[in-house]
């Protein structure tokens, strides 16, 4: 069973070792808290596999500390890739590019490619560098279930079947990454995360939209990020039925003239009370976690406009309703 630790300097150097004798470990970073073993090792990577229940066809992606490990896991060293990395890393953006020879073909799902991403999380970043090795880490939770955004989140989904959880507190970004594919020089999103697509596209200028349905990078199938309890979207809470005692109520901000004073406090979380789109991201994962685990039976929840990290919430709740 696991146990959460403090991320302190000791703790921090033990799940280090853990990673450098094959093991893995659960760790917080801006984004979600992600499940990590070394990248080179193609054991670790089915421990993360085994241990979400993840499907072998859905690639992981690599985390590194600094640019010079580049080296060893990618052969694309082209300025889209400078570009992108000099603008956006440390943050959350994944870049998928040609995979190195160093990585093992569990970690890629068998692709030619290799998602890598430099955290900012400093407890993230002192791992990897302890650790002396990149680390190969999906989101700590069972495959499609909703992401990990503090480590009790963590522990009540794979506490059964991980042994360490490094708490780093509260992910402030809350969201998983962007990321976006380097081909002959096009930039194209794979999947909208915590950085909006506008600013990466004031750096390298179009970005392409994918125009394929596999799975080149994490998050790409059509329902993922689900709680157990259905989930319904509506335009606006102005659509939805609050006198109805079954459902849990997600709201985007409150509501033009309040909300109903018989509404319990149980079911209901709203993303931000003035509608920022910012603090909705970060809101959205602990939003949802709390309402799975109210009485209710089912979720309501209501749209965001899409656009900035609103693109990326909208991404997770209408993949969070098409399950089941």
């Amino acid at each position: 069973m696991a146990k959460i630790y403090q991320a302190n300097s000791e703790n921090i150097e033990m799940a280090a070792a853990i990673i450098r004798s094959g093991g893995i470990a659960a760790f917080p970073t801006e984004t979600v808290y992600g499940l990590g073993g070394s990248a080179f090792n193609a054991t670790a990577a089915a421990k993360i596999f085994e241990a979400k229940k993840r499907p072998f066809f859905d690639p992981l992606i690599v985390h590194i500390a600094d640019i010079e490990t580049l080296k060893d896991i990618t052969q694309d060293t082209g300025k889209r890739l400078m570009e992108l990395s000099e603008n956006f890393w440390p943050g959350p953006l994944t870049i998928v590019v040609r995979r190195g020879r160093a990585i093992p073909d569990i970690v890629t799902s068998g692709l030619p490619t290799v998602a890598i991403r430099m955290p900012s999380h400093p407890v993230a970043l002192e791992l990897i560098r302890r650790a002396g090795v990149p680390i190969a880490a999906p989101s700590a939770n069972l495959f499609g279930a909703l992401s990990p955004t503090r480590a009790e989140h963590v522990l009540e989904g794979l506490g059964k079947n991980i042994e360490i959880i490094l708490d780093g507190g509260p992910c402030e970004v809350g969201l998983e990454s962007t990321i976006v594919k380097i081909e002959d020089e096009r930039t194209i999103l794979l999947r909208p995360g915590g950085l909006p697509v506008e600013e990466i596209q004031r750096v390298v200028g179009k970005i392409d939209m994918a125009d394929n349905t596999g799975a080149e990078a994490p998050g790409m199938l059509p329902y993922h990020y689900a709680p157990l309890k259905p989930v319904k979207i509506f335009a606006s809470s102005k659509d939805m039925d609050f006198g109805d005692k079954d459902a849990a109520f997600l709201l985007f901000k409150e509501p033009e003239g309040g909300l109903p004073d018989f509404l319990d406090k149980e079911r209901l979380a709203v993303m931000s009370s003035t509608g920022d789109l910012k603090e909705a991201a970060a809101a959205v994962f602990q939003s949802l976690h709390k309402l799975d685990a109210s009485s209710a039976k089912k979720i309501y929840a209501e749209a965001v406009p899409q656009e900035g990290l609103g693109l990326a919430v909208m991404d997770r709740l209408i993949k969070a309703s098409r399950k089941g």
